[in-house]
């Protein structure tokens, strides 16, 4: 009832805050009323109302182009992999300098995972585009559960475990090698998914870099721990799941909202967005544009929250923070064939190792990612680093000028010292990209075919299920050969698996 409650709450409010944005254009400079006593106050007003009363979206990553060593280089983003529960996005880099291409066809493909826990993967914007600057970059963009049909199954954490064991291998398949980097949550998965592709003696990423986690929870809790330590697994059962609404394609799915997640984010620092908002007012008022503009990007992306499957939150909250499976050696994983496995990280031995923390993280507190090394005995010690980043909060170890003073050398040196050379079982022609892209609609196969179909973005409601039903009647063709097999026995995990 609480979901309802708050959709019909928001279609209530949206006539309201429509008005209010017109109204401060109204009032603004050089508008119709723009000249009237209190006109700057009154416009000021009126757009703080709407946006705090507006509905925020999903972002775009709105990556157009990046230096790669002093020369522009043009980026596309395309969906390598379209799953249920997630799409694998790529961001293809462009240059027609023969040099410069060299150079990128070079550089180390990395996997950025990132978190599924309340904000799409755009949060991670600033991380990905410093990332393009030296390497190929995918990163998971994971779906908001409200969109995803029942008919597509359940998804656990079992099943996130097993979408990052194929996209690792996915882009095995294609390269040869690849390096993860996990930010957050998805820290804990990650590690058990390597553990278990090693227990299994399958071929691991060369690198490992996993950023401000929960590895161990139990070291420097922070309220985030103390909420799930101190509430019993019943209470999030019965407290903050819903079933999503009616009007939406998962209707009848259990999430965790969003807009319940947002009022936890808020909750733990009130006092600072209350000011953040009322220093928008006042930079509204004196006109300075700049400031105003930084606040609008930061709360667009804020702002912007998706529904979490229950079945994988509730299993998150009893196996990371409650019961701390992954440091007492008590996580067993369901695999596609029903039989559990145990996660074994001493297993990890070809794997090199970094972990990075922030000082002042409030999110993941001191040690906690740090625990992974005490997990990862078979990983040689000259092979294991870890980094504080000093003065640094959560966001600021992936996000503004830590990240890209800080903390990216030091990432970059790590990945390139334990980077080998790519290797593709079928050579490609020479093109202007880091390898070939055969559009989607493509009729016939150009002799710069890419080694893999790409689906160009579609962010229009009304295109995207057609857009979605070619990608998936594409995927065979998708994929590369030594994946084409394999793909359809993993998507059962997330679609007919009994639990």
């Amino acid at each position: 009832m609480l979901y309802q409650l708050y959709e019909a709450q928001r279609s209530l409010m949206e006539p309201f805050s429509d008005f209010a944005q017109a109204a401060s254009k109204l009032y603004g400079h050089g508008a119709v009323w723009g000249n009237l006593p209190m006109a700057q106050r009154m416009a000021a007003g009126y757009e703080l109302l709407y946006r705090l009363g507006k509905d925020y979206e999903k972002p775009e990553f709105n990556i157009k182009s990046v230096k790669v060593d002093g020369d522009d280089v043009v980026i596309q983003e395309a969906i390598a992999l379209d799953k249920p529960f997630c799409e694998l996005r790529r961001f293809k880099r462009f240059t027609d300098d023969p040099d410069t291409l060299k150079v990128l066809k070079s550089q180390p493909v990395v996997l950025i995972v990132a978190p599924l826990s309340g904000h799409y993967a755009t949060l991670l914007r600033d991380t990905v585009r410093t990332m393009l600057q030296g390497h190929k970059v995918y990163i998971t963009d994971w779906k908001n559960a409200r969109l995803v049909p029942l008919s597509e199954g359940e998804f656990h954490l079992d099943d996130y475990i097993h979408y990052v064991q194929d996209f690792i291998q996915l882009l095995q398949a294609e390269y040869g090698n690849c390096h993860v980097m996990s930010v957050c949550q998805p820290t804990v998965p990650v590690l058990a998914a390597v553990a278990l592709m090693a227990s299994k003696g399958e071929t691991l990423p060369l690198t490992m870099t996993m950023m401000g986690g929960p590895i161990d929870a139990r070291k420097s809790p922070t309220a985030v721990n103390n909420l799930a330590t101190t509430k019993g697994f019943d209470w999030f059962e019965n407290n903050v799941i819903y079933p999503v609404p009616h009007g939406f394609p998962g209707e009848g799915r259990r999430v965790y909202p969003g807009f319940l997640q947002h009022t936890g984010f808020v909750a733990m620092n009130p006092d600072r967005h209350a000011t953040s908002h009322y220093d928008y007012f006042k930079d509204l008022m004196k006109g300075d544009d700049a400031s105003a503009e930084a606040h609008r990007k930061f709360y667009d992306e804020y702002n912007a929250v998706l529904d979490m499957d229950a079945d994988y939150y509730l299993d998150t909250i009893k196996t990371v923070f409650q019961e701390f499976s992954l440091v007492h050696g008590t996580w067993d994983v369901k695999n596609a064939e029903g039989q559990l496995e145990r996660v074994r990280p001493q297993d990890i031995r070809t794997t090199a190792l970094l972990t990075v923390e922030g000082e002042l993280d409030d999110i993941s507190g001191s040690g906690q990612t740090q625990a992974a090394h005490d997990l990862c005995t078979g990983i040689a010690a000259n092979r294991r680093e870890h980094y504080e980043v000093k003065g640094a909060g959560h966001y600021g170890i992936f996000s503004g000028r830590r990240w890209r003073d800080m903390v990216y050398p030091k990432v970059q040196k790590f990945i390139a010292a334990h980077d080998e050379a790519q290797h593709r079982a079928v050579a490609k022609p020479s093109v202007d990209a880091e390898d070939a892209v055969k559009p989607l609609r493509a009729v016939a196969k150009p002799t710069s075919a890419a080694e893999a179909v790409v689906k160009p973005t579609t962010k229009t409601a009304t295109s995207k299920p057609v857009v979605k039903a070619a990608a998936r009647s594409a995927a065979p063709a998708r994929q590369p050969k030594a994946m084409a097999a394999e793909l359809p026995k993993r998507k059962a995990r997330s679609s007919t698996r009994a639990r």
